[in-house]
């Protein structure tokens, strides 16, 4: 099973959420656990926490999560699996490692290992926002579409949750992947509002925006994208077509279609303009 997102034609839906963002969404739970809290004896000032108090067998879990999901991240899975694996070895409680492990075993189209890993996770921290977060996002990957809201949901009812804008996109993802289009953008809209620079975010909402018949809306938002060179790619250019195309804009349809053809001619959606596939 892949975990990223296919762009063609109506299918390209969610191609903006790119590679780096399914990591993003995939291994947010990653980073190493917090050392551990050294009590102080009565009468005692509580000591500052320093490297020094993480225990050795957390150290070396840490480690080899971090090695692990270097390796998942370059899609190199067996190997990112013999890290986690190492990882657990040494704390067999962590729950950053149980998550990667989950999403590898999900890649590799192992679901129970996957779920078992994700049902783990949550059986050490049942308020763990990331591990809900991933479980959900496993879910979507199954169309077990309403779990996979359950889990959104449960992942931003933590309090002081920080990455509430993270798992609207997901969410809003998902709901649209299970035909939701009024939901989905009910829920990219909220992502936006926290997070308005996030591209993925922004480009994810133009999608359904297009998909709903929000011709001008969409465009809004897809220009906005398109104006900052460091982030246009293929798949931006491609939907601002579409929507212009949509708009009877001619003109903007051919300015759009040779910037494609000009910066991306071997991608996927370059022979798509040229088929004139807009609808497909």
């Amino acid at each position: 099973m892949s975990w990223g997102f296919r762009a063609a034609g109506r299918t390209a839906a969610w191609a903006a959420l790119t590679t780096a963002c399914i990591l993003l969404v995939a291994c947010a739970a990653v980073p190493g656990r917090q050392a551990a809290t050294v009590t102080p004896a009565a009468g005692e000032t509580r000591d500052r926490i320093t490297a020094s108090d993480e225990p050795e067998s957390s150290k070396r879990s840490r480690v080899r999560l971090e090695l692990a999901s270097a390796y998942f991240g370059r899609g190199q899975l067996t190997t990112a699996l013999d890290e986690v694996k190492l990882a657990l070895a040494a704390d067999p409680t962590n729950v950053a490692a149980l998550n990667l492990r989950g999403l590898i075993y999900g890649s590799l189209g192992d679901h129970q290992l996957a779920e078992e890993s994700f049902r783990r996770a949550l059986q050490i921290d049942a308020r763990d926002a990331d591990s809900m977060q991933n479980f959900g996002w496993y879910l979507c990957q199954r169309k077990r579409f309403d779990e996979a809201d359950t889990m959104f949901r449960q992942a931003l009812a933590v309090p002081n949750y920080r990455d509430a804008p993270r798992t609207l996109l997901t969410q809003g993802i998902c709901q649209a992947r299970a035909g939701q289009l009024t939901q989905a953008e009910g829920t990219l809209t909220r992502s936006y509002e926290l997070d308005p620079g996030n591209p993925s975010i922004a480009v994810n909402l133009t999608e359904v925006l297009y998909r709903r018949g929000e011709y001008e809306r969409a465009r809004f938002h897809i220009r906005r994208v398109n104006s900052n060179p460091d982030i246009v790619n293929a798949q931006t250019l491609w939907l601002a077509a579409r929507i212009e195309n949509r708009l009877g804009n001619r003109q903007g349809v051919q300015d759009f279609g040779t910037q494609l053809r000009n910066r991306f001619p071997q991608s996927p959606e370059a022979g798509a303009f040229a088929r004139g596939q807009f609808d497909e």
